[in-house]
């Protein structure tokens, strides 16, 4: 019996001393993060599946774990032995968990799970669909927390506050704006429980999850005043002044519940479902308003201030990982490099960037067969050689104190078969068209998606995962309220129209198990062209300059377009990148950026 299946044993024995017939472990927090701290991470506790994003439900005789596409092969791999079975979302007539709990679970039976890592939104649906059976709801359960012994706890690294000249805003302004749409919505208490919104209002930043400079807490904003509840240790004079400042008041973190109960009756609170715990939810005595949190797309449209600062860390990052992939192509045949050492080396070059913080996310270091699971990430139990014939994707980014990158290259490595080179040059095509979008003000993500899946879905192939998300500044990498995606899923939340001062990513691939994956990311700012009287245009701007590898591309693939998008970017990558480069590095890169 593996480890995991004896954790599932222990955890249906308090099950059955609770009289409770099903237990729900989703991915997050108690904010909703998609990301989460070691503390939080009990679904991979309870199943192995290290994947972002994935619920598991543990019935008495019978497991399930759902996730999406990226991680169908990850999550088979992670799981074997577990006893747990892959639920496969969005893909054929894959039940979702209240639909299967509804099936499984008799009528008067007991569904329980830690109401503060459900969402708001995702606990009313169970209320609803499973209250139809007389199915009771017990949401005030940790049983994981029985059952880990050595779990770690919360993080108490310090936090740092972000001064104007890199959010561009104050505190007092972005109150303000946050107090204007509350009076819009008739609301007197604002609740945000959403780590990178708190972040981007308060402009302070920490460390409880790693690579994410974000801290664990939560926000009241009041007509006057604000209430934050956090770990105050974790605060040092500079934040305290800016909190004193703008009549913020400081709470434990764990005091949020019991305060949230003492919101006056006459009160009007407004809350995000998608972004509140069930629990806190729960809590509030009061009328309730529901809306997106404000923030949310405050955040998402970059002032002018944070554009520039982008840009210069795009720069930043973009001159690392050009000297990456020249280390990489150079030393492959001369030295042993694995996932692991390119991982560390790549960070190591990040690091020399004036401004650098740490990696973004987690390195997806992925060579041959394993680069087919869209987010894996190397071990020392799963490292491998870097070999001639094989092409290395690398899916990583830095975070910069002038912002946060989301960039994915495919290095390939000698030779590779004409097969491969149709793929790859099918995945830059599906790229460079999105990115050369020129489209009219009011398209969402799921209009314009069609314009990267065309060239992959001409070969009968996809994808099955969105084309491109949001991305925070020094905040979450995947950063709503917009993506790229052909249908719409609406706990991902993207459902903005795209607006002058957002910034998304571009990232089309393609995947196959057991052989090869390839994915080309560029990240892309949302610009005004046009006005006329069809309305007004609007196009991207690329904001990273780092070659596609002219390795694996086609020539004869390409419509003249084509090939005259791939030159005029990697003129503008010689240009940018080249001067900061060794002479050496500067002679590669021309001949990688030759016109074709």
């Amino acid at each position: 019996m593996t480890e995991v299946a004896k954790r599932i044993e222990k955890l249906r024995a308090l099950m059955a001393e609770q009289n409770i017939d099903a237990y729900v472990v989703p991915t997050a927090d108690f904010h909703q993060s998609e990301y989460v701290g070691e503390h939080f991470k009990a679904r991979k506790f309870i199943t192995g599946f290290s994947g972002s994003y994935g619920t598991a439900v543990i019935a008495k005789d019978d497991a399930g774990l759902w996730t999406d596409g990226r991680y169908f092969t990850q999550a088979l791999t992670e799981m074997e032995g577990s006893g747990v079975r892959l639920m496969k979302m969005f893909v054929d007539d894959t039940p979702s968990t209240t639909e299967w709990l509804a099936e499984k679970i008799p009528e008067g039976g007991k569904v329980a799970f830690d109401g503060r890592v459900l969402s708001m939104g995702e606990g009313q649906e169970y209320e609803e669909v499973l209250g139809a059976k007389n199915i009771t709801i017990e949401y005030e359960v940790d049983l994981i927390d029985q059952i880990w012994e050595d779990r770690p706890t919360l993080s108490k690294k310090p936090c740092f506050f972000l001064e104007d000249k890199y959010t561009g805003e104050n505190v007092a302004s972005k109150l303000k704006r946050v107090r204007e749409k509350m009076a819009e919505y008739g609301a007197t208490v604002h609740l945000i429980a959403s780590l990178d919104d708190n972040a981007w209002l308060l402009n302070f930043r920490g460390d409880d999850i790693d690579f994410f400079p974000l801290v664990l807490d939560y926000v009241i904003v009041r007509k006057d005043s604000v209430d934050l509840y956090i770990d105050d240790s974790k605060l040092n004079d500079r934040i305290r002044e800016e909190m004193a400042k703008n009549n913020v008041n400081i709470h434990p973190y764990n005091d949020i519940y019991e305060d949230a109960k003492k919101i006056g009756a006459d009160e009007v609170a407004l809350i995000d479902p998608m972004k509140m715990n069930y629990a806190l939810y729960k809590s509030l005595p009061c009328k309730v308003v529901e809306g997106a949190n404000p923030t949310i797309l405050m955040k998402a449209i970059k002032n002018a201030v944070e554009i520039e600062n982008i840009k210069n860390a795009e720069l930043k990052d973009s001159i690392a990982l050009t000297k990456f992939i020249y280390w990489v192509k150079k030393n492959y045949d001369k030295m042993e490099i694995t996932e692991l050492s390119a991982s560390d080396k790549l960070t190591a070059l990040r690091a020399e960037q004036e401004g650098y913080i740490r990696d973004s996310f987690e390195p997806l270091q992925a060579f041959g067969e394993h680069a087919a699971m869209m987010h894996y990430a190397p071990s020392k139990e799963t490292d491998v050689v870097l070999k001639e014939g094989g092409m290395l994707l690398s899916d990583t980014g830095g975070g910069y104190y002038e912002g946060s990158t989301d960039i994915t290259r495919t290095t390939v490595l000698g030779h590779i078969t004409p097969e491969l080179k149709k793929y790859y040059t099918a995945v830059y095509r599906a790229m460079q068209h999105l990115s050369a979008a020129n489209f009219l003000y009011g398209n969402h993500g799921w209009s314009l998606d069609v314009l990267a899946r065309q060239p992959i879905w001409d070969m009968n192939k996809d994808f099955q995962c969105g084309t491109g998300h949001g991305f925070g500044y020094l905040g979450s990498i995947h950063e709503p309220p917009t993506g790229f995606r052909w249908y719409i899923v609406p706990s991902k939340n993207e459902h903005h129209q795209f607006e002058p001062g957002m910034v998304i990513t571009d990232e089309p691939g393609i995947y196959e198990e057991g052989d090869f994956g390839i994915r080309i990311e560029n990240n892309l700012l949302t610009v005004n062209g046009e006005k006329n009287k069809y309305g007004q245009f609007m196009h991207f701007e690329t904001l990273n300059f780092v070659p596609i590898d002219l390795d694996g591309i086609d020539p004869e693939e390409l419509t003249r377009s084509e090939k005259e998008w791939l030159n005029d970017y990697h003129k503008a990558c010689y240009e940018k990148v080249g001067p900061y480069l060794t002479d050496e590095e500067r002679e590669w890169l021309k001949e990688y950026t030759r016109a074709i």
